[in-house]
């Protein structure tokens, strides 16, 4: 899937705001004549475990107090905030595994899992805001309006609720593979190169969850072949 940035006139430089909020939303909903989609990600970095993704469009209902990028939150405030945004907002959510990581790499599948995410909402909008760099090409291809949004996550009220509910999921769908896996710490590294997790890498090998493209996993079943091979 090709790297395309969002068109520069969709983001309007009046628009660029401090507090987290709906205006930004609200403005290109007016302008492109239909609801708007903020779309994040969680998961991009570690080394084991998918990149998920969550589309959350915003209807009336009120936001959770305190509603920001999903890193600055803590979490029993995050859990909160996902139970309240999936019960009163629009809410939809994709991920890519591991496997598809390998094969497609890091960029290309997290626009893949957006994609879907967009995709999958109950109802559909006409335009996705993306925290990033990247709109998903075949979202435009498919005529959806989009724009990417720098730090959107602490801007952009939609992206911050789906920064939310893409963190909460991923790290529920991380302690269920701590369960699966034990010893590489996914309850507490989330799959990220910890040092436990390291020396887990290495002790015990890598898990079927384990990105194979990404460096230290990739040198660690080098190392284990080059073991057993003397």
């Amino acid at each position: 899937m090709p790297r395309l940035a969002s068109p520069a006139p969709d983001l309007l430089s009046e628009l660029i705001i401090e507090a987290c909020d709906r205006r930004m939303e609200e403005d290109f909903a007016r302008r492109w004549g239909g609801p708007v989609a903020g779309v994040d990600e969680v998961g991009r970095g570690p080394l084991a475990g998918p990149v998920v993704t969550a589309a959350v469009i915003l209807t009336d209902a009120p936001l959770p107090d305190g509603l920001t990028d999903s890193k600055q939150l803590r979490p029993d405030v995050r859990e909160r905030m996902y139970e309240a945004i999936c019960r009163d907002h629009i809410v939809a959510v994709a991920s890519a595994s591991a496997a598809r990581i390998d094969t497609m790499n890091i960029l290309a599948a997290n626009l893949w899992a957006m994609s879907r995410a967009v995709r999958s909402l109950a109802e559909q909008p006409v335009g996705v805001l993306v925290d990033g760099r990247d709109v998903p090409a075949g979202l435009l291809a498919a005529g959806y309006r989009g724009a990417a949004i720098v730090k959107g996550d602490a801007r952009v009220a939609a992206i911050a609720a789906a920064s939310v509910v893409a963190k909460v999921m991923r790290d529920r769908m991380m302690e269920l593979h701590a369960i699966e896996f034990p010893g590489y710490g996914f309850e507490t590294n989330v799959g990220y190169g910890s040092a436990k997790h390291l020396k887990a890498l290495t002790e015990l090998g890598p898990t079927p969850i384990h990105r194979r493209s990404f460096r230290p996993v990739r040198d660690c079943i080098e190392a284990r072949a080059g073991c057993k091979q003397t």
